[in-house]
């Protein structure tokens, strides 16, 4: 995977709780990791050729700041996924010009978005 000028590279999510982290983003997206030892784990390209992110026991976790934007094929299952996972919907999905969206933040308190098609 080549990076692309201008464009977003690497996304990384603070996990005080490493293996919370792993276990919670592994259950809901169905994500892999590669282990670089005990305060950091990289997130697998979904193609399988590099990363793609990585969580960091470092970080420190929260809302308000840039906002990471997932996409799922099957929204309301991706709901479903984050709340039998531990995470927190902190806004239901709705409809915007394009898809359906909502919000949840991580054990941890990080939050980020899922959108998909209506």
């Amino acid at each position: 995977m080549s990076p692309t000028h201008h464009t977003f590279d690497y996304i990384e999510i603070a996990a005080p709780d490493l293996e919370a982290g792993r276990t919670f983003y592994a259950d809901v997206f169905g994500w892999t990791f590669v282990e670089y030892g005990p305060d950091y784990v990289a997130i697998s390209s979904p193609s399988g050729d590099g990363e793609v992110g990585g969580l960091d026991r470092a970080g420190v976790p929260g809302r308000g700041g840039p906002l990471v934007v997932l996409y799922s094929d099957d929204l309301d299952a991706t709901v479903e996924a984050v709340r039998t996972a531990g995470g927190t919907i902190v806004q239901e999905p709705f409809v915007f010009p394009g898809g359906r969206r909502f919000s949840f933040t991580d054990p941890a308190g990080n939050e980020l978005a899922v959108w998909g098609q209506p």
